[in-house]
C-alpha cells in the first residue's frame, strides 16, 4: 500500500464523518458512538496495512540476503578455481597477496 492510498482512505474517512455529522438525525450520545466506532474502524485498517508493509519489507530483506549470500559463494568458488587452474599451469602455489613476484 503507498502514501497516497493512506492519506486518500483518511481523507475519506474524515469527509464521510463530516458529512455525517451534518446530517445525523442521531443524538449527540449516538453519534459520538459511531464516530468512535469509525475511528476504531480506521485504526485497525492502519494497524494491518503497517502489519502487511512490515511482512513485506522482511520478506524483501530476507530475499536480498539470500541473494548476496549466493553471489559471495558464487565469487569465493571462482576465486578458489582461479587458484587451481594457477596451481595446474604453474605447478606451484601462488603467490601470497601482497608479495612481488620478478
Amino acid at each position: 500500500m503507498e502514501r497516497g492510498d493512506v492519506s486518500c482512505f483518511l481523507l475519506g474517512l474524515g469527509v464521510g464523518i463530516g458529512i455525517g455529522l451534518l446530517f445525523a438525525p442521531k443524538s449527540g450520545e449516538e453519534t459520538r458512538g459511531m464516530l468512535k466506532s469509525k475511528a476504531e474502524e480506521g485504526k485497525e485498517f492502519l494497524k494491518q496495512r503497517s502489519s502487511d508493509l512490515r511482512d513485506s519489507a522482511n520478506d524483501l530483506l530476507d530475499k536480498g540476503r539470500d541473494a548476496v549470500s549466493r553471489q559471495k559463494d558464487n565469487l569465493m568458488e571462482a576465486m578458489e578455481a582461479g587458484k587451481q587452474a594457477y596451481r595446474d599451469t604453474v605447478g606451484e602455489p601462488p603467490p601470497a597477496p601482497g608479495t612481488h613476484v620478478g
